[in-house]
């Protein structure tokens, strides 16, 4: 084991866009674990959209505050326990922040089995499978035959989302950014149709793409593809809120989505926002389903592994400008 830590700050809060003068890297000591403590080596960081809403202030969990560690989900092994029910060698899932080592509270980890490949307990495993499962199946809710549009399709959650609809026998259509990335979409993973919305023609392609109107919109982003979305929805529709990637980094729009809340009414539709930590009572039966589909084949698992604690920062920032297929780590 190395004596030194190595951690990323966040040494300042960015008003604007993300980059690599917001962080540095500092070396620290191997903390020592308290009593109902267990010493965690990181393994993989977990990179998500998140990790720069948090930057903003407090979400669902305390905002990450200037001069401290950066915050991140990730995967360790136990290195040494001061907590019944955890032992030298067992893999967990905890906010460990970016860097080497942790002392984290054994309350607020979540011991895991040992999957190979490690990685697939960030991914299909971890909690963008289980956010794809249960904001699309307990939250939209659809059902065979019905159109179902996800935002941020090529994304960690939304890939996923796009393949469980089609295992439900939806029609799907996806919103990704790029032609690369649609084409990926319908030739790999089985999407009906992709919507680029860099061309600057969303709302008519979309009507292209869903011409029986959308009867659930997962959404990933909010903003102007939302506002399309909202427009075609067809009446008793489902919108799942899952996250507001177009808000997160630099200045978000001047407005919100029009259409809020008349078409809403109009239309009488469900529109509700969710956080996967509220499904955790059901994860075994998650599990179980995407195991499944995964070892069918029907489910395809897709992630982008980058090398190194220090190419962190800039692995967020590539991944907030689209840069990634399915689920974006870092290995340690």
């Amino acid at each position: 084991m190395s004596d030194v830590n190595r951690q990323i700050l966040l040494v300042e809060k960015p008003a604007g866009k993300l980059g690599p003068e917001h962080f540095s890297m500092a070396k620290g000591s191997i903390p020592e674990p308290k009593d109902g403590e267990a010493l965690l080596r990181v393994r993989y960081i977990s990179l998500d959209a998140a990790n720069r809403a948090w930057m903003h202030g407090a979400t669902y969990r305390a905002a990450v505050e200037a001069n401290t560690v950066m915050a991140g989900g990730g995967i360790a092994e136990v290195v040494s326990s001061k907590a019944p029910g955890l032992a030298a060698g067992d893999i967990v899932f905890g906010d460990t922040g970016w860097q080497d080592y942790a002392a984290v509270p054994a309350k607020h980890l979540s011991k895991l089995p040992r999957i190979e490949p490690m990685t697939h307990l960030l991914s299909v495993y971890g909690i963008a499978g289980l956010t794809a499962y249960f904001g699309l199946l307990d939250v939209g809710k659809p059902k065979a035959g019905e159109t179902v549009v996800v935002s941020a399709a090529a994304g960690s959650v939304g890939s996923i989302v796009g393949q469980i609809a089609k295992i439900k026998g939806c029609h799907v259509v996806g919103i990704a950014g790029g032609k690369d990335k649609c084409a990926w979409l319908t030739s790999e993973l089985g999407f009906d149709a992709a919507v680029d919305y860099k061309d600057g023609a969303t709302f008519k392609a979309l009507r292209a793409a869903a011409p029986k109107g959308i009867d659930v919109y997962f959404d990933n982003v909010g903003g102007d593809i939302l506002e399309a979305c909202l427009a075609q929805m067809n009446n008793r529709g489902r919108i799942s809120c899952c996250g507001a990637i177009s808000q997160y980094d630099g200045v978000p729009d001047a407005h919100g989505p029009r259409g809020v809340p008349g078409l809403i009414v109009v239309k009488r539709l469900i529109m509700q926002g969710f956080i996967v930590m509220d499904f955790m009572d059901q994860r075994d039966r998650a599990l179980a389903d995407l195991q499944s589909w995964v070892k069918a084949g029907k489910l395809k698992v897709q992630e982008d592994v980058i090398d190194g604690l220090e190419n962190t920062p800039q692995a967020l920032i590539g991944l907030l400008a689209g840069e990634n297929r399915g689920k974006r780590m870092v290995k340690v």
